[in-house]
């Protein structure tokens, strides 16, 4: 599947960037987490191509 076309689940999500669900939904609450799709199901899913932006725009450069 094309990454940008790539779709993840939160727990997929959760367990790439080792956080709890409780906090991936704290973050959602706050719009700090990365952009999600909301399914007809109400399930949540993220675009690989919107979790790699949302990571790249929190990269901390090194000291």
């Amino acid at each position: 599947m094309n990454s940008q076309r790539e779709l993840l689940t939160v727990a997929e999500v959760c367990a790439e960037l080792k956080v709890g669900r409780s906090t991936f939904y704290q973050w959602r609450a706050k719009r700090r987490g990365p952009k999600c799709i909301k399914l007809p199901n109400a399930e949540l899913r993220i675009r690989r191509s919107d979790l790699e932006d949302w990571l790249d725009h929190h990269e901390v450069q090194g000291a």
